[in-house]
């Protein structure tokens, strides 16, 4: 995994859609969702979650294989919890064939590229098309642009990721795992977009 090597949860070996905990009884307060990473290779995607997850940036990170896997709880201002069961994809071209594993039953996707990559821009919009064609149709998704520390070599316009996530119905936000910048409101902003199960 990029950003050093994941310990899984011990306590989710069973993984569900979203809310199937307590016998499947949905809690609109306590909300457990699977969240997907996608992008190309070395945009940050495990650096943003090693943020996230631990706080911790890591500049001599590993390349993810395959998939990692870490969960996070926040809690929002209206005390409701949401925990994110988040897999981390590996974003090298041999591996965009198991892709539809991980998001299959994903309530969340976050699709990343480089402000620095207009390569890793164009691969984030294949992410959108591949999540449209085959995701959850109730997905959330956000167009993140990482690596916001490095507003001196950006080849990405803010302006074309506010434009394309507006186009396809997504929330936009740029980051830098380095520096932690927005890697905190990403996570809540998401959470603030989930669809919430209906209170009994």
């Amino acid at each position: 995994m990029g950003c050093s090597s994941s310990i899984p949860d011990r306590n989710s070996g069973r993984l569900s859609g979203p809310n199937l905990e307590n016998g499947g009884l949905a809690d609109p307060k306590n909300l457990r969702v699977k969240l997907v990473l996608l992008g190309d290779s070395g945009v940050g995607k495990s650096c943003i979650v090693l943020r996230f997850v631990r706080g911790q940036f890591d500049p001599t990170s590993k390349v993810t294989v395959g998939a990692s896997f870490l969960s996070q709880t926040i809690a929002l201002q209206d005390s409701t919890t949401v925990k994110f069961e988040i897999w981390d994809t590996a974003g090298q071209e041999r591996y965009a064939a198991l892709a539809p594993l991980y998001y299959r039953g994903a309530a969340v996707a976050v699709v990343v590229y480089d402000i620095t990559s207009p390569e890793s821009f164009a691969k984030a919009q294949y992410w959108v098309k591949e999540l449209q064609k085959h995701g959850s149709p109730d997905i959330v998704m956000a167009l993140v642009g990482n690596k916001a520390d490095l507003h001196e070599m950006r080849e990405v316009p803010v302006q074309d990721g506010i434009d394309y996530a507006e186009k396809n119905g997504m929330f936009f936000i740029e980051t830098s795992a380095k520096t932690a910048d927005n890697i905190n409101q990403l996570f809540e902003e998401i959470a603030k977009r989930l669809p919430r199960p209906p209170s009994s």
